[in-house]
């Protein structure tokens, strides 16, 4: 039901029947024809580019060709008015009865309004938050995890086959800190004075629980060990006992994620998942033995200046080469990247999108080198990078430090304003713009608060049925009843919403083309904003209410468009993975 598709296969259909042909006489190309909603509402409902477009191409004048195309859009029934504006756009009205005929069918379609069939099935994998667990969640993973969660949910329902995905990074340096971290909580356990917790190693309380676990169920016989076999041990139960609470923290927020992929899987029997990666790459030309030139500025990690094993990522955008293998002979984090990769690629996937902290845009051109090289133009993949949060309660800043231990918790924020003004306020801005987050604001009820003025618009609905249910005495209203009470929505106001709700099968569409969630909060908020408005007139002037009791018709009519606002309401409070509330408390 989206009518800008619709109208945009109207006026191609329209262009075929005036006959135009190029200046070689043969078919213009008609792909850059565009059905938009104009940027001023009273210029009319929909706005095309058609005769803009079509002008150069056909060698004509584009008013004159705008006006062949009004004269043969007038004959569309559902057109009211087609006008010629500036140099050549074409503005539409559109009936009356056209708008009645589309609520009607939102009616009937319900929260499934707007579901779209774009994706085409296409297997897209959704790479998020996949902080390390080293600890629990805190704030600052808050929008990466949000971002993520909801461009999946936006996706499937765009017709994608979407799968959510989160690398557990469970190998490395930072696992063997973790544990010699968790074993000194375990001696803690066992009554041992270990004074100071060392530098450079995690200080946070979260580890002691887990030293008392193994404490529990090993006594002493863990120090009775050599080193490395109980520091295996040890890792292996912290790992999993940071995963449950890192799960338990997303859950909080209403994030789950399919699959949980182990990084320590790709170095498993003598990493041989990424051998198989790097022998596939040898294969196709892009390893070589070299050595890299010194860096300009700040020296990478794993620069080392020696011949080495090399990714030839510059033949595929990268800004320089990469190294896989390290001077003792391990691979470099790198080289797990690469088997990671093309282990989604192995999975059947097509469009890969990672979801990663501002911090790391330095993966994009290599992640994105990396896909071309493993897969050629058959794989998409996309880096979306999170700008920073920045805290505040009350207007003053909020400092954290993981390092240090000192930092907000995911946990501790979602306690503290609820789980649904975090999801809707970190898409709030452009995932690329930084935001700024205050505890305090997110909780106020006002029509500053964007989350509270859209599930207040979601609770006025349902204050609406409530209200036609007393007035009218009637237990519940039928939606085919409703639906066929519609034709008697005739306000400008009415059928304003209307188009506003027409709005929302395209912005799905053309939010998920774009990988841009935050659309949908923005068009949630100028929903709200258009009921709100039509609820005051309906203050102002008794004849607008949404229930007459002495007219139960136009009664049912308005009950139809406000079960409508409520249904999209839904969906797309749903999809940004927060409630729709029945009342506000």
């Amino acid at each position: 039901m989206n009518i800008f598709a619709d109208f945009n296969a109207r006026i191609i259909k329209a262009v075929q029947a005036i006959g135009l042909k190029d200046k070689e006489g043969g078919v213009p190309d008609l792909s850059r024809i565009a059905v938009e909603p104009p940027r001023d509402p009273s210029h009319g409902d929909l706005a095309t580019n058609a005769a803009m477009v079509l002008a150069k191409p056909t060698g004509q004048n584009p008013r004159v060709l705008a006006e062949s195309l009004v004269a043969a859009l007038r004959t569309d029934a559902d057109i009211a008015s087609a006008e010629v504006a500036g140099p050549g756009f074409v503005n539409l009205r559109l009936t009356d009865a056209f708008w009645q005929a589309h609520l009607r069918g939102l009616l009937a379609e319900g929260t499934d309004y707007g579901r779209s069939k774009v994706g085409q099935g296409r297997k897209v994998n959704v790479e998020y938050v996949s902080a390390n667990p080293t600890g629990p969640m805190h704030v600052g993973h808050c929008r990466g995890a949000v971002v993520g969660d909801a461009l999946a949910n936006l996706m499937a329902f765009a017709g994608y086959a979407v799968t959510k995905e989160y690398i557990i990074n469970d190998a490395g340096a930072q696992i063997d800190v973790l544990g010699r971290s968790a074993m000194l909580r375990y001696r803690e356990a066992l009554g041992d004075d270990i004074g100071e917790i060392p530098p450079g190693l995690y200080p946070g309380d979260y580890l002691v629980p887990v030293g008392q676990a193994l404490a529990g169920e090993f006594g002493r016989g863990l120090l009775q060990m050599p080193e490395d076999e109980a520091l295996a041990i040890v890792k292996d139960r912290t790992i999993d006992a940071m995963m449950a609470i890192i799960k338990g923290d997303l859950a909080l927020l209403n994030v789950h994620h399919d699959i949980f992929f182990s990084e320590r899987t790709l170095h498993a029997d003598n990493a041989r998942a990424i051998r198989s990666a790097i022998s596939d790459l040898t294969l196709k030309g892009h390893i070589y033995k070299g050595k890299l030139p010194p860096p300009k500025g700040e020296r990478p990690d794993d620069w080392e200046d020696r011949e080495q094993t090399l990714f030839r990522s510059t033949a595929v955008g990268d800004d320089l080469d990469r190294p896989l293998v390290k001077s003792d002979g391990s691979f470099t984090y790198f080289a797990a990247d690469v088997a990671y990769l093309k282990d989604k690629v192995d999975r059947g996937f097509v469009d890969l999108i990672y979801v990663l902290g501002a911090d790391h845009g330095g993966y994009v051109k290599r992640l994105e080198a990396l896909a071309r090289a493993i897969a050629g133009e058959k794989v998409k993949l996309t880096v979306l990078l999170c700008q920073l949060v920045k805290l505040y309660r009350n207007g003053e800043p909020v400092r954290m430090s993981k390092r240090s231990g000192d930092f907000v918790t995911l946990r501790e924020a979602v306690e503290e304003v609820g789980r649904d003004p975090i999801r809707f306020m970190m898409l709030y801005r452009k995932s690329d713009a930084p935001l700024d987050f205050d505890f305090a604001k997110v909780t106020e009820q006002s029509k500053d608060n964007p989350v509270f003025y859209v599930q207040y618009a979601s609770a006025r609905c349902h204050s609406v049925f409530r209200q036609a249910r007393e007035q009218l005495g009637v237990a519940d209203f039928d939606r085919a009843r409703l639906a066929a009470a519609v034709a008697g929505l005739k306000d400008e106001g009415e059928i304003g919403l209307i188009r506003k709700l027409a709005e929302y099968p395209r912005l799905i569409e053309q939010a998920a083309l774009v990988l841009e969630p935050h659309r949908l909060a923005f068009y949630m908020y100028d929903l709200a904003s258009s009921f709100h408005a039509h609820w005051n007139r309906g203050t102002e002037n008794p004849d607008l209410r949404f229930v007459k009791v002495n007219d139960p018709q136009l009664t049912y009519a308005r009950l139809g468009l406000v079960q409508a606002v409520s249904d999209v309401l839904v969906s797309g409070l749903t999809l940004i993975g927060a409630d729709a509330p029945k009342e506000m408390r």
